[in-house]
């Protein structure tokens, strides 16, 4: 193997989180899509037994979900001081928009995938006041979230991830996320990385 594969979606915010840590930490690395998530075929994910994207293949074989492939991201970068994976800080308000991050990435898959199935059927009624007041929470404690993670870093998670989802909201056309104000700045501002303009969700074809 000349480098390792990340495997995954264009348009996957899961994938882009990925990709946004081993451009940032100059981890080289070859992408290769998955063009038809509908398949069952294991071989097509990597060999993940679940189906999923995305998946980190290198010399050890392959390693399967965003935040494991974002911490052997860092390892293999040898950068992991100016990197804050989940987890890492104990402040209330970081646990609580992490985990109210990896909430609102979830439940887009879920509104997504609805969709997909049945075009005519409403989603659960549930699940976009989950993502609405998640983004009520994370708008109003996100200076506050900013602000306690630690000075130097080059990149977290956080900040990764909430980014990806915040783009992938609109992409997906399924909110607008405008009305949130400082999410909407914080989604501009973090959008002029390179990395981000490297990794600009599309449909992969084939």
């Amino acid at each position: 193997m000349s480098q390792p594969i990340l495997v995954g979606r264009s348009s996957s915010h899961f994938t882009r989180i990925a990709r946004l840590f081993a451009l940032e930490l100059d981890v080289p690395h070859t992408f290769r899509p998955v063009f038809d998530l509908k398949s069952l075929d294991v071989a097509d994910y990597a060999g993940n037994p679940a189906l999923k994207i995305p998946v980190y293949v290198d010399e050890n074989g392959p390693l399967f979900g965003t935040e494991n492939i974002c911490r052997e991201l860092a390892r293999r970068s040898g950068k992991e001081a100016v990197v804050v994976q989940r987890g890492d800080v104990s402040h209330r308000v970081v646990a609580n928009a992490e985990e109210l991050t990896l909430n609102v990435l979830t439940t887009e898959v879920s509104v997504v995938t609805a969709r997909l199935n049945d075009p005519e059927r409403p989603p659960l009624p549930k699940l976009f006041p989950s993502i609405e007041k998640s983004l009520d929470y994370l708008d109003a404690n996100l200076d506050a979230a900013l602000a306690a993670l630690p000075e130097g870093r080059k990149l977290s998670f956080l900040e990764a991830s909430l980014f990806c989802v915040l783009e992938h909201l609109p992409f997906r056309q399924v909110l607008d996320v405008s009305p949130w104000k400082r999410l909407d700045a914080f989604r501009q501002l973090f959008g002029e990385r390179e990395s981000a303009k490297a990794t600009v969700y599309r449909f992969d074809t084939a």
